[in-house]
């Protein structure tokens, strides 16, 4: 994946400390509307979650349009709350930043839009932030390692949209080494508990009933195990237990079926990872650590295995704190403090939310004009 190629955008503030101000962050990419405000050293000062699993269980899936309009709903009351939390006015912020892609287009425009709006009537900037670059840097907040993730570090990004192994080589500096070449691990994981039944969340539904099933009663497949490189491929093993599945009789699942089925399913995609990633070491062995993110990174069984994947090569496993594997927006303000103490920002208001925007890509990859699109 190319540098970012950004220009700086120098705003004009002294990042120097307790100099500068606190960041409200927004991330509304997918169903969980989420703001936080962090001090100008990480310090998380308040924040607030709003799942969405009530609203889209009915349909077995998030349904983008629902997903928007809750965002829109509760993000205005949201902020204000959020805000009173910490005791801070507007006024009293140093910038706005806001997830302004990849994800679904009408949750960003309503965060990115918020967001805009927000930092417009309080006379701060905006910052544009990539949410993949989010997951990326989460292994730097302030006091989760020793001394902070080290670049350049392996990221490993599991996640329900997202599968791929990336080398942070700084902030805005990333080259992606490998990918999902079909599914990502964590939409293998909801559509396998969709298939055992099991209600939203399918991952962690999934990862509870492994727990008393037996891992070892049905060999699924490894797709890729021992092929170089470190490219995913999860359609396969989904396939295998959707075959499975057809040849039981109809109707309720007997329960030791289906957590042996889950355990099975779970210990198979573990191995794929903890191999990927062993792979991926080997490509890049100057890695300080290996850190894993993304909502699939809160299985404890793959973090298992991609702990002993480290220590094999030597490196330690880093993940987020259990409530940060998700989105939130804690690791999206975050991203901007990163970019602001380097007095780098994207193009701020000038960025149209996207659905798409790789990793280490310029915000000059959406498309954007001279006026504001939101």
């Amino acid at each position: 994946m190319n540098e970012e190629k950004t220009t700086a955008l120098h705003i004009g503030l002294d990042w120097s400390g307790a100099s500068a101000g606190p960041v409200l962050a927004i991330e509304t990419s997918c169903d969980e509307t989420a703001v936080a405000i962090l001090s100008a050293d990480g310090a998380v000062l308040a924040e607030r979650v709003l799942s969405q699993f009530a609203d889209h269980a009915p349909f077995g899936g998030v349904v983008p349009e629902i997903a928007a309009r809750a965002h829109l709903s509760h993000l205005p009351a949201m902020a204000a709350a959020t805000l009173q939390d910490a005791g801070l006015r507007a006024d009293d912020l140093a910038a706005v930043a806001a997830t302004t892609g990849p994800g679904l287009i009408g949750g960003l425009l309503v965060g990115a839009g918020f967001g805009k709006g927000l930092a417009l009537a309080a006379g701060r900037p905006f910052i544009a932030v990539n949410h993949l670059e989010g997951h990326a840097l989460t292994a730097r907040l302030p006091g989760l390692t020793p001394s902070g993730a080290g670049f350049p570090y392996l990221l490993l990004l599991l996640s329900g949209g997202h599968c791929q192994c990336v080398r942070v080589e700084g902030v805005g500096r990333y080259r992606r080494l490998g990918g999902t070449i079909d599914d990502a691990v964590g939409e293998a994981f909801d559509k396998v508990a969709k298939l055992l039944g099991l209600p939203l969340p399918g991952g962690p539904a999934l990862e509870r009933l492994a727990l008393s099933g037996d891992s070892r009663r049905h060999g699924f497949p490894r797709p890729l195990l021992g092929r170089p490189g470190c490219d995913f491929s999860f359609s396969g093993l989904k396939t295998a237990v959707a075959q499975l599945v057809a040849t039981l009789p109809p109707g309720a699942m007997e329960p030791r079926m289906c957590a042996d089925i889950a355990a099975s399913f779970q210990a198979a995609a573990a191995e794929v990872l903890a191999d990927r990633a062993a792979h991926a070491l080997a490509m890049a062995p100057d890695a300080t650590c290996l850190v894993v993110a993304g909502g699939v990174a809160a299985n404890q069984t793959i973090r298992q295995a991609l702990a002993e994947a480290g220590k094999r090569h030597g490196v330690p496993m880093v993940a987020p704190p259990l409530r940060y594997c998700g989105d939130n927006a804690v690791m999206i303000g975050w991203a901007a403090i990163e970019r602001l103490r380097l007095g780098l920002a994207t193009e701020g208001l000038e960025v149209r939310p996207q659905p798409r925007w790789p990793i280490g890509t310029s915000a000059a990859y959406q498309n954007v004009t001279s006026q504001s699109a939101f």
